[in-house]
């Protein structure tokens, strides 16, 4: 069973901000995965605090969950999905912005701390292990880090970093499904270049 988890914060003022990154990601995933593999469509669960997609590919059970705590609480939602369907951290796949990547870069990740994102320290705090697989994807501007971080990812996307965007959109997609059928280490050698 995998479970795969897209950070972001709920509500529309919100919605295509940097910090929904992974928001964005797991709602054309679902939409792909409905298409192709008949996942279910976005369900609220309350008793995980998120949405959730569920479907099979190659007879593996995979869950797709959207915490609807926010940012900084999302290891609530994970660690309840995560013990409910006793999850394997090498089997969760977390998606997420990072600001220390370049926008339109993304990289795959194991064993790894969470390099100051919330969300991740989050889910790491209350699973107690930091053995899962992350997909960063940069949000970084051309001029580097902004000062003001906090203020910087809750920005909407303008025009030109949403064409970015959707191309890392489509590469996750594809990053994600090599890990489902081929394994991580096989999506990081062609993505981590």
């Amino acid at each position: 069973m995998i479970l795969i988890i897209g950070l972001g914060n709920p509500g529309p003022s919100y919605q295509k901000t940097k910090h929904n990154f992974g928001w964005l990601v797991l709602d054309w995933l679902q939409e792909k995965w409905e298409k192709e593999y008949n996942f279910s469509r976005w369900e609220k669960a309350k008793k995980f605090k998120a949405e959730i997609s569920k479907g099979k590919i190659n007879n593996e059970f995979i869950i797709l969950a959207k915490p609807l705590t926010f940012m900084n609480l999302s290891g609530q939602a994970v660690k309840a999905l995560f013990f409910h369907y006793k999850i394997k951290p090498q089997d969760l796949i977390i998606i997420h912005d990072d600001i220390d990547i370049p926008l339109g870069n993304l990289k795959i990740v194991r064993n790894r701390g969470a390099a100051g994102h919330k969300g991740v320290k989050s889910i790491d705090s209350e699973l107690g292990t930091k053995n899962s697989i992350r997909l960063r994807l940069g949000i970084q501007p051309k001029q580097g880090k902004p000062k003001n971080l906090e203020k910087f990812v809750l920005l909407k996307l303008n025009k030109q970093e949403k064409k970015i965007i959707d191309k890392i959109i489509n590469n996750s997609t594809k990053a994600i499904e090599i890990i489902v059928l081929q394994g991580a280490q096989k999506a990081m050698d062609e993505f981590n270049k």
